[in-house]
């Protein structure tokens, strides 16, 4: 039966013939000669699509099973975590880079966090996000662990989801350094992997308690 090839980071598409592939663009930075060869790896295979992702990846659509491995040895790019149980990529807005309405850097923060975690496996999925104002375009509430900046500092916050049982995260601590931030989530890595059933976050929070999760944290 045909299924998805996670190893070739390939997501079986509707047709349940052709597959989808989303190369890693960490922040959804991307310079314009990673541009030119995803065009024109896309164009060169006879892809269906480029279809920008909610998660600031590319994904590129439409591609024979048999052209994958020459695919990504094309692009030169690793695959992106869109898949599986692990780490995916982290979402981050503007920040103090370039966003005149920035309070903390999201960018900086946000490239370091995916540099340690993307693509760890984890007994289930876990979503970050890094946003530089408490406008939150990277939706850092609906996230297993979301950052939010404020003039004095970093939000931080936990358990949220956007799934089929939507939950918003719940604030765990303010005005954190990055540094801080850092060795917070670390910890919240940490307890994750040995605590969870197979859960989200937010569902192992709802049942053993947010004061409890706090204290085995450290938080």
């Amino acid at each position: 039966m045909t299924k998805d090839l996670p190893e070739k980071g390939a997501i079986l598409q509707r047709d349940k013939e052709t597959y989808g592939i989303a190369p890693h663009i960490p922040g959804g930075i991307i310079s314009p000669d990673m541009l030119r060869k995803i065009a024109d790896v896309s164009e060169k295979y006879g892809a269906a699509a480029i279809k920008l992702t909610s998660a600031q990846r590319m994904a590129i659509v439409g591609l024979k099973e048999n052209d994958l491995d020459n695919i990504w040895a094309d692009l030169d790019i690793k695959p992106g975590a869109a898949t599986g149980l692990c780490v995916r990529s982290i979402k981050i807005c503007p920040g103090t880079t370039f966003c005149k309405r920035g309070q903390q850097d999201a960018v900086g923060l946000g490239l370091k966090l995916d540099e340690i975690y993307h693509g760890m496996e984890l007994p289930s999925k876990l979503k970050m996000a890094v946003s530089g104002c408490m406008n939150s375009c990277s939706e850092p509430a609906i996230k297993d662990i979301g950052i939010r900046g404020a003039p004095k500092g970093y939000t931080l916050m936990v358990g949220g989801s956007a799934g089929v049982r939507p939950r918003l995260a719940d604030i765990v601590a303010d005005e954190l350094s990055e540094d801080e931030v850092l060795v917070a989530v670390d910890k919240i890595i940490g307890f994750y992997k040995t605590h969870t059933k197979k859960q989200r976050l937010g569902r192992l929070i709802d049942e053993i308690g947010l004061d409890r999760f706090k204290e085995e944290v450290g938080l």
